[in-house]
């Protein structure tokens, strides 16, 4: 087998060298970019230990931080492309979480996830998982719980009234429906009564 002659060897180390250096303009890999990647990414690895975040809040936080907009979008495409950053699976667990623990309505979650800059169809699925069972169940314990807060039996319709007006505001501010707000506020308000008057 011919041994390539030395200066021919030589041009082709020479034009290896100037490949992955990029003075060719077709390195492996564009050194200032990834420079300016690594920056962003590195921030929003940092954001993204803190909590889970969508796409959109991620996007404004990093832009806000004075990186440029197409670095922070292409980090943003890495991220995704490696399943650190993805919407559905962010509203999915938004929604488990807040209407649990928080005792947040679907209509107040759909506001949250909307605010987020997270898509209708990833919403609407994400809050498949809120039943009509579930939010009566939260909204009668959310309620039951301010109405325990009450301690005699109201003097007057009038402090009736504003005892109710509580009960409904904290579930209001949950983001629960006018009409099964009342009537949940009116059957734990009731039972509150009917247990101070035994007393």
């Amino acid at each position: 087998m011919n041994k390539p002659a030395p200066e021919k060897l030589e041009k082709l180390l020479r034009a290896l060298e100037d490949y992955e250096s990029g003075a060719t303009g077709g390195g492996l890999f564009d050194v200032e970019e990834e420079e300016a990647k690594a920056k962003v990414r590195s921030r929003a690895l940092l954001l993204l230990d803190q909590r889970a975040r969508s796409r959109s809040e991620l996007h404004d936080r990093l832009v806000q931080a004075e990186f440029d907009p197409e670095v922070v979008e292409s980090v943003l495409d890495d991220l995704a492309n490696v399943g650190l950053l993805d919407d559905a699976a962010f509203a999915r667990e938004w929604v488990r979480q807040r209407h649990a623990r928080r005792g947040k309505s679907a209509r107040a979650l759909d506001h949250e996830l909307q605010e987020k800059g997270v898509s209708q169809a990833e919403r609407a699925e994400a809050l498949k998982q809120v039943t009509q069972d579930s939010e009566e169940s939260i909204a009668q314990a959310l309620a039951e719980k301010k109405a325990r807060s009450i301690k005699s039996v109201p003097a007057d319709r009038g402090e009736r009234d504003k005892y109710l007006r509580r009960i409904v505001g904290v579930l209001a501010r949950r983001g629960f429906n006018q009409g099964m707000s009342m009537s949940i506020a009116i059957a734990a308000l009731d039972a509150r009564i009917e247990e101070l008057e035994q007393e």
